[in-house]
């Protein structure tokens, strides 16, 4: 079983490297599966298109299936047509129904991911591993009942994964949730598979999230053995791997991404004052957007530097007004409405809790 210092070492590599080990990766898959019995899931964004020009340059034939929820930049979504051999899929609720069954995604998957577990409990009335992390007491919310089959404080102290922060989320006046992706992309994906047969090439990286390096952890790149099979083949690329590709092979891009540039990291560049070359210290980057994902997603939007709602204000502002405008109380429960998303007081009440600005928008 690989480990983390595979990972780093993998993650280090020069480019060259790392692409012969991604195509060594990608020939097993198919060798296994067959190009009949396999697909690249193409979301249009940046890392994906890289994917999907490495493997049609083996494989030209090959298909690449993309999920229409309606939630991309129209940029994506014309970027996507310009290709061939493309199945269209979309998801079977749209985002605004998503939302009132399940809740905001908001802070990150397993945050949203707890909160949503926790009400559930407190709703039953019984303690949880999740109400711990949270730093919930059994006689919290009118008494919860405690089986004491678990030892969860025990457990949690050997755990980095304490949430205690976001215990205030247990109160909002609307439902959180991480289930948006699943609803709008992997079910989609998931039918596909199902009635075809085929099996996906994926292009996440182990650097995006903990979630994406305990699964490299676990299976490697070419999950041949768990529950869906799938090779992420690009697992230990990072982002700068994903941007010299584009910039060494002149490979297009969808155009709300902008170009890609080199660009000297500021802190870097105060060690001039002090005399300290910063040469090689040049970062690639993208001069439009530098995520394309969901557009309304708000995962990691409190992180700082994150500009993505004050981006899309200037860029796409028909699409900002129907994200923060809108919303209604049902019930007592805040919730998308015909007139939008909105989010707005959900960005408001989150900045009433952790201060003014935790959420730019």
């Amino acid at each position: 079983m690989p480990t983390k210092d595979d990972l780093r070492y993998f993650q280090s590599m020069p480019l060259e490297i790392k692409l012969g080990l991604t195509r060594n990766r990608i020939r097993e898959w198919v060798n296994h599966y067959g190009v009949n019995g396999t697909y690249v899931s193409f979301s249009g964004g940046k890392d994906s298109t890289v994917l999907l020009h490495i493997v049609r340059e083996m494989y030209p034939e090959i298909e690449a299936v993309f999920v229409n929820t309606g939630l991309e930049y129209p940029e994506i979504q014309k970027f996507v047509k310009t290709f061939d051999n493309v199945t269209i899929l979309r998801p079977k609720m749209r985002f605004d129904e998503v939302i009132k069954t399940n809740g905001y995604p908001i802070i990150s998957k397993e945050v949203s991911n707890t909160i949503r577990g926790a009400r559930e409990s407190i709703r039953k009335g019984v303690y949880s591993h999740r109400l711990c992390k949270l730093g919930v007491e059994p006689d919290e919310y009118g008494g919860l009942t405690d089986s004491g089959e678990h030892d969860y404080k025990a457990a949690l102290a050997k755990s980095k994964f304490r949430k205690s922060k976001y215990k205030p989320l247990l109160d909002t006046d609307f439902l959180i949730s991480e289930r948006c992706c699943d609803v709008m992309k992997k079910a989609p994906f998931k039918d596909f598979e199902k009635r075809t047969g085929k099996k996906p090439l994926i292009a996440t990286m182990a650097q995006e999230s903990m979630s994406r390096e305990t699964a490299w952890l676990k299976n490697g790149c070419n999950a041949f053995d768990s529950k869906r099979p799938s090779s992420k083949p690009m697992s230990f690329w990072t982002n700068q791997d994903v941007l010299q590709y584009i910039k060494q092979h002149g490979i297009p891009i969808a155009t709300v991404y902008g170009d890609v540039e080199y660009e000297t990291d500021p802190e870097q560049m105060r060690l001039e004052d002090y005399g300290v070359s910063v040469d090689g210290c040049e970062q690639l980057i993208t001069t439009g957007c530098d995520r394309t994902g969901c557009i309304f997603c708000a995962f990691g939007c409190h992180i700082k530097g994150d500009r993505r709602f004050q981006l899309l204000k200037e860029t796409h502002p028909r699409q900002y007004e129907y994200c923060i405008g809108g919303g209604e109380y049902v019930d007592g429960i805040w919730q998308p409405n015909k007139d939008g998303l909105g989010m707005g007081h959900v960005f408001d009440e989150l900045n009433k809790i952790y201060g003014e600005g935790f959420i730019k928008y």
